[in-house]
C-alpha cells in the first residue's frame, strides 16, 4: 500500500477551491455510465494500480457508474513463455491456436481480472469479474483476416473473435444494485466456443451498447499527436476522419482510434485518450477541466 501524499504545501482554501471545481462535473455525470478500458503502464505499475482503483471507486461513490474492460498482453506473453511458447502476430493480431486461447483464458479471466476485482474491492468498492460468457454478455464468430496487400488471401489466427452481439443485460443488474462490472474481452461462439478479442473493441463496443456518456481509454502514451508531436487535447470524429487520411494516424494507434472512432459516431458522448502514466489521470479528466489527453466528441 503506497502511504497517501503529503497535501501540507496547499493550503486549505485551495483544497476546498480544488474539490468545488469538481462540483459542476459530478452533477453532469451523476447517474451516467462510464466504461473505462484499462491497459498499459496503469496495469502494470503497482503505484498506479492503487491510484487506478481509487478513481474507480471515487467515480461510484459521486454517482457514476463506472465499468471496466481489461487488456493483458504482457501477462499473456509472461505466461506463454513459463510454458515455452513465443506468441506469434499477424498484422498486430495475436495468433490464437487451442492451446494460447487456454492460457487467454485463464490469464484474462482468472489472474488479470481477478487482481482488478480485488484492487477496487480493497479501496473499498464492490467490483464483480465477468467474461463475456456470463450472462451471454458478448457473442463473437471467429475474425477473417484479409492480407493487407492481397485482399483475396486470408490468414487464419485461431480463436480471435469479432463480436456479433452484446446483452448488457448482467451489467445493467450489477450496476442498479451499486457493484462495479470488471470484464475480461472473452467471447463465446455458437458452439460455446471461446474467442480472444481485443479489448479495446470490447471497450467502444460496450461503450455504444450502453450508450455511455463516455469512453475513457488507459494508454502508454499522452494522447493524439499532430505530426509535430504535440497533443491535440479536442477533436471532432469527422478531424479524426482526416488525421486517418493524411497518414497522421497510423501504425498501433489505429485499431484503438478506429474503435473509439465508432463509438464517437454511435451516440457515446464523447471518449477520452488518455496518459495512463499519469497518477489520477482518468479523475483529472472527467472531474477537471485540465486536459490529460485526447477528448474526440461525437459532433
Amino acid at each position: 500500500m503506497q502511504a497517501d501524499p503529503d497535501l501540507s504545501h496547499i493550503t486549505p482554501r485551495d483544497q476546498a477551491e480544488i474539490l468545488a471545481q469538481a462540483l459542476p462535473y459530478i452533477r453532469k455525470f451523476h447517474g451516467k455510465t462510464i466504461v473505462i478500458k484499462y491497459g498499459g503502464n496503469a496495469m502494470t505499475d503497482p503505484a498506479l494500480q492503487q491510484d487506478f482503483a481509487e478513481d474507480i471507486v471515487l467515480l461510484k461513490l459521486v454517482g457514476m457508474n463506472p465499468i471496466v474492460v481489461h487488456g493483458g498482453g504482457p501477462q499473456i506473453d509472461d505466461a506463454l513463455s513459463k510454458i515455452g511458447k513465443k506468441g506469434t502476430f499477424i498484422q498486430g493480431m495475436r495468433v490464437t491456436d487451442d492451446e494460447t486461447m487456454e492460457v487467454v483464458e485463464w490469464v484474462l479471466a482468472g489472474q488479470v481480472q481477478q487482481d482488478i476485482v480485488g484492487l477496487i474491492n480493497a479501496a473499498g468498492g464492490k467490483a464483480v469479474g465477468l467474461t463475456g460468457r456470463d450472462g451471454g454478455l458478448i457473442r463473437a464468430r471467429q475474425m477473417r483476416m484479409p492480407d493487407k496487400d492481397n485482399p483475396a488471401v486470408e490468414h487464419d489466427i485461431g480463436s480471435v473473435g469479432e463480436i456479433t452481439a452484446i446483452d448488457p443485460s448482467v451489467v445493467k443488474a450489477l450496476q442498479d444494485d451499486q457493484f462495479i462490472p470488471v470484464i475480461s474481452p472473452i467471447g463465446f461462439g455458437e458452439k460455446n466456443e471461446s474467442y480472444n478479442i481485443n479489448a479495446d473493441l470490447v471497450a467502444a463496443k460496450l461503450a455504444t451498447v450502453l450508450k455511455a456518456e463516455k469512453l475513457v481509454m488507459l494508454t502508454n502514451i499522452r494522447g493524439v499527436l499532430d505530426k509535430n508531436g504535440e497533443l491535440l487535447v479536442d477533436l471532432t470524429a469527422r478531424e479524426i476522419d482526416e488525421l486517418f487520411a493524411d497518414g497522421t494516424i497510423s501504425g498501433g494507434m489505429l485499431p484503438k482510434i478506429a474503435g473509439a472512432l465508432d463509438a464517437a459516431k454511435s451516440g457515446v458522448n464523447a471518449v477520452h485518450i488518455i496518459d495512463g502514466r499519469v497518477p489520477h489521470a482518468m479523475l483529472l479528466e472527467i472531474l477537471t477541466d485540465q486536459a490529460y489527453g485526447t477528448m474526440i466528441r461525437s459532433h
